[in-house]
């Protein structure tokens, strides 16, 4: 609930570095907006969306896969990296997009897969059709088995998808063969980026589409590409499966992916030299430790890393501030900003996370969510937003069986911690599926069912509806362009209650967040300048966070 407006005197100076404060909105594309009534979200949705996001006031867009692919997993199975796959438009409706895109100034960046491809690419094709120890396998990791006749894996690594991470060949003399690795599915084999010819490869990539006026990458699985190069048995090989998560420690983080990122980086200032404009290289990092996050972050590798241990923190003061002050400990020191985040395309939707028991999530939830953007969105760095939280949508958990896609339910046959709930195509106007989401005629079905309730969350309804989410975020968003104490800098923790935090960003910005239910003394006097939910004067209401201006140096 926005109190008073951003003064017209506080408007930060301008830096070269955009993407320090930036806050970036993903965009998952098959389910944002589709313009050809196939029930697929595409392209030209897409630009047909980019006034709406102007309107919601972030700086650029994240675009989720839409090269050419068999979509096994909905495009992280990418068989061209240097073209539209037909479902999602063309090059040409690219560039289209990135015309209009430049005119409202929103800055593009593309999601970028270097750990593996399809099994459709036709490097991989061309393995099949080759003998083992040929250079068109020495691009992946093919090996013998172990046992008689070779017909036990390489080595015990689970997938993190579940099953084996690896899956045998027939040669093309038809005998049983050699074994590749594939730490997702069977569909994306690995790559074997310690083999020149695959760096030189992702380097023509980058060009491909930086020539084409992209802003940056976002980079898929940036902590891995390297195994050990012995392949060892793992002393918890079912980890990865276990905890959806880059446990592995000879699978993840090796020490040779840093010399990829510098050159990536080295690539992306190339371009900046020659007009100015930097381009961002932002990875999917999940390390241990904020400190090992930090190895990333270093000036000569990416610019950013999305720090997810926020994501993960349990609806607790303790457990955010201890997360929160790490990384200002760890990630800032590199000279870096932390990458804030709260929800992806892979996560429970934090509705539903920070609630209870339910299909449409819980009133306690829905307050947490809002008051955890404002936590965010006051924190010291860059943000970025999952489509579809600005309009408060909860998971959609009940989706019955027959119309899941996740590659996890189809290897595991548990629908625990599948993604599908949350990639649910979003809802922009009327009262029945499919809410203005696809062009198509009458009856046209989104690739995904879209329950009924998700009426209540529409974006025609949203925009309308001053209490809304979007208006939340958009409040929030607007300051943070506006108040030089938000974007790019430090803050300072006040003593507060139990259940609560509070902290300083610059000359004077508040930012508290209670995390119980029973109300507490406001840390400042006075009405709140943004607030979560209701919050009169003095007060700070449980699970509601709020922004002040003040005087004081410690309240």
């Amino acid at each position: 609930m926005l109190k008073a407006p951003a003064g017209d005197g506080l408007a930060r100076p301008h830096t070269h570095h955009w993407w320090r404060d930036a806050v970036i909105y993903q965009v998952y594309v098959r389910s944002f907006l589709d313009s050809t009534g196939d029930g697929i979200g595409d392209l030209a949705g897409v630009r047909a969306g980019l006034p709406y996001l102007k309107k919601l006031g972030v700086d650029g867009i994240w675009l989720s896969p839409f090269y050419p692919s068999p979509q096994h997993d909905h495009g992280y199975d990418v068989a061209d990296y240097c073209d539209v796959d037909p479902v999602f438009g063309d090059l040409a409706e690219f560039g289209l997009l990135m015309t209009d895109a430049r005119r409202l100034g929103i800055r593009v960046l593309l999601d970028i897969v270097p750990n593996h491809c399809s099994s459709e690419h036709p490097w991989f094709r061309e393995a099949l059709a080759s003998a083992p120890g040929s250079e068109a396998r020495a691009r992946f990791h093919f090996a013998d088995g172990r046992g008689p006749g070779g017909d036990e894996p390489p080595n015990n690594w689970h997938a993190m998808f579940g099953g084996p991470a690896w899956s045998r060949v027939t040669e093309p003399d038809g005998t049983p063969g050699q074994w590749y690795l594939h730490m997702f599915t069977p569909e994306q084999p690995d790559l074997n980026w310690r083999n020149p010819q695959v760096g030189a490869y992702f380097e023509q990539v980058l060009r491909f589409w930086l020539d084409r006026g992209v802003d940056g990458f976002r980079i898929d699985v940036a902590a891995e590409l390297f195994k050990h190069p012995d392949l060892p048995d793992s002393p918890d090989p079912e980890a990865d499966a276990r905890t959806r998560d880059s446990v592995n420690p000879l699978a993840w983080n090796q020490p040779e992916v840093h010399d990829v990122w510098r050159h990536w980086r080295s690539v992306c200032e190339e371009y900046a030299a020659r007009d100015g404009r930097e381009r961002l290289l932002v990875g999917e990092v999940s390390v241990p430790t904020a400190r090992e996050h930090a190895r990333y972050v270093r000036p000569d590798e990416l610019h950013q890393a999305f720090f997810f241990d926020l994501l993960s923190a349990p609806w607790d003061a303790d457990a955010f501030r201890k997360v929160i002050s790490e990384a200002m400990q760890d990630i800032a020191g590199t000279g870096s900003t932390i990458t804030w985040v709260l929800n992806n395309h892979d996560q429970v939707r934090t509705v539903t996370r920070y609630g209870e028991s339910g299909t449409e999530g819980s009133g306690l939830g829905t307050a947490r969510a809002r008051a955890a953007a404002l936590l965010m969105l006051a924190l010291p760095g860059a943000a970025y937003i999952y489509q579809g939280e600005e309009l408060g949508l909860p998971e959609v958990v009940d989706l019955p069986d027959e119309v899941l896609t996740d590659p996890i339910f189809r290897r595991t046959g548990s629908r625990a911690r599948i993604r599908d709930g949350c990639r649910v195509p979003l809802p922009w106007s009327g009262h029945a599926s499919p809410f203005g989401f696809t062009s198509g005629a009458e009856g046209a079905k989104p690739w995904l069912p879209q329950p009924d309730w998700f009426a209540e969350h529409a974006t025609e309804r949203a925009l309308a509806d001053t209490r809304s989410f979007w208006h939340l975020y958009r409040d929030g968003l607007h300051l943070r362009a506006g108040l030089p104490q938000l974007g790019e800098g430090t803050l300072r923790w006040l003593e507060t209650p139990p259940d609560v935090l509070a902290f300083v960003r610059g000359d004077g910005l508040v930012c508290a967040v209670n995390f119980g239910t029973a109300p507490v003394p406001a840390p400042v006097a006075g009405t709140p300048l943004l607030s979560s939910g209701p919050c009169p004067a003095g007060v700070l209401p449980g699970s509601t966070a709020a922004w002040w201006i003040s005087d004081c140096t410690n309240p």
